[in-house]
């Protein structure tokens, strides 16, 4: 043996201190190897040594075969020379680990679990889609068997159904995902049904979409408004009322109509989304009467709408009046026998801010009433169920609303008694908050984008977290889980 290196028994088979037996003469020991019990090597049958080199490296005895040798007790529970300090320091962090990978495990069990339900319930969704997913994208088929499903918007109909943008949120989630998912809820589907069965040659019954703050009732019209247009509707939508009387740049006096006020950049923007999602409606359509806009300019009776609406986009000056005489035509001449006949769709998203109070004033620094306003005044007559062929889809919204408790939200609290005459009779349809099937499709949802990071956040007790908090309120949950 050299000076560079010196042998040192490591523990032996002494069933005391490792699996509480007494120890087994050597002779009748067994190689520990996977070359049997006999390998005729008696060192490596009786003792296991470590070598240690002078370079501080471990090396191990093998057996002649080649395979290292591992002495057992006569449980079979086999014996080593690992430090079992540093192993029980490390308990902490393997138990960590094991029970993250036993959660995990169980998490997938459960989900294939829900998953082959679903396949069995409905067999005809094919298997790369989850099922939270559905992947009938039309609208017109949308069943209770898709109720607390994601569907997919195309990228075409939001670019030409929504030009103005959809919630800023809801954006954000696009923009983020890289796709638009709109979940199937029971009001959307309930007001589908509505207007499959309504008889339009009787005046438009008008709906009424009502619930708390960030249920998601903008997003059910939405799901409506998709369906009106996959049906070939003219959609004539109004993406939120409160902007028309709140925090207006250019408020001026009307020069045909004294004592009202015009708002030129809100009508300007809104004939500009008008144009983008009805523009192969407008030169079918045509006007009944000549309107009159300056002493040099004017449109004939008999002309595109499309013309009507071009004098509103070039002349800002009279675009709000363009807004009152493109709604008048489209109030005549919904419903028509005639050529180029069509369904109306008016969707007007917090119609509440109608009949509420402005912040707008006048050189007197007194207060703009609603109805001095050109455009209120003009969507106040498209609300009148006076016309046929069509539909007035509306909706509540406390968002925006102003000089109205945070708690308000039923229909006599915000509408107040003025819009609640006005508006009646209605349909109301209450939004509720998620129930267990949609708040699951949600936060599936939100797993399969990654969008929750947070370890804690994709265990049992996370989620249950996020429940309490949220109070299964689509809006809180989104804003909740966007910092997980």
């Amino acid at each position: 043996m050299t000076a560079s290196h010196h042998f040192r028994p490591v523990r032996t088979l002494n069933m005391d201190t490792t699996c509480g037996v007494t120890s087994q003469p050597e002779s009748t020991r067994l190689c520990g190897c996977a070359c049997g019990s006999d390998c005729g090597s008696a060192d490596a049958v009786k003792v296991r040594f470590l070598s240690i080199h002078s370079t501080g490296q471990r090396t191990r005895s093998r057996c002649p075969t080649g395979q290292r040798t591992r002495s057992r007790c006569p449980t079979g529970q086999r014996t080593r020379s690992r430090c079992w300090d540093s192993v029980i320091m490390n308990l902490p962090r393997l138990y960590h680990r094991l029970r993250l990978t036993a959660r995990s495990l169980h998490s997938s069990a459960n989900g294939q679990q829900v998953e082959k339900v679903a396949l069995a319930v409905d067999p005809d969704v094919p298997s790369q889609f989850s099922v939270f997913r559905t992947s009938e994208n039309d609208p017109t088929c949308h069943t209770e068997l898709h109720a607390g499903q994601y569907y997919t918007l195309p990228p075409a109909h939001m670019r030409t159904l929504f030009p103005h943008g959809l919630p800023p949120r809801f954006q954000m989630q696009m923009k983020t995902f890289n796709e638009a998912c709109v979940m199937v809820r029971q009001p959307a589907l309930e007001l589908i049904t509505c207007l499959r069965k309504a008889d339009y040659s009787k005046p438009a019954l008008r709906y009424v979409l009502y619930g708390e703050k960030g249920c998601g009732k903008t997003l059910s019209l939405c799901h409506v408004l998709h369906f009106c247009s996959t049906q070939g509707w003219l959609v004539l939508h109004i993406p939120d009322a409160h902007l028309w009387v709140k925090n207006c740049r250019e408020l001026l006096p009307s020069s045909s109509r004294p004592g009202r006020f015009d708002q030129p950049i809100q009508a300007l923007n809104w004939l500009k989304n008008f144009k983008t999602t009805n523009e192969h409606f407008l030169s079918k359509i045509k006007t009944t009467q000549r309107y009159v806009w300056t002493k040099r300019e004017s449109t004939e009776e008999g002309r595109p709408l499309g013309e009507l609406v071009d004098q509103g986009v070039s002349r800002v000056k009279s675009s709000s009046d363009v807004v009152g005489a493109l709604l008048r035509e489209l109030r005549l001449q919904a419903g028509g026998a005639a050529e180029g006949a069509f369904r109306l769709a008016v969707a007007v998203d917090g119609v509440n801010a109608l009949w509420g109070k402005t912040t707008l004033k006048k050189e007197d620094k007194s207060e703009v009433l609603p109805e001095e306003l050109t455009l209120i005044h003009n969507l106040r007559k498209m609300l009148r169920n006076d016309w046929c062929g069509g539909a007035i889809l509306t909706t509540l919204s406390q968002t925006g609303s102003l000089f109205k408790p945070r708690s308000a939200y039923l229909p006599m609290e915000l509408l107040g008694e003025e819009g609640f005459d006005n508006m009646d009779p209605f349909v109301p349809i209450p939004v509720s908050n998620y129930s267990d099937k949609e708040l699951e499709s949600c936060y599936l949802y939100y797993l399969d984008r990654n969008w929750l990071q947070h370890p804690h956040s994709r265990t049992e007790d996370g989620k249950k977290e996020l429940i309490f908090l949220s109070s299964r309120n689509p809006s809180i949950l989104e804003r909740l889980c966007a910092f997980l």
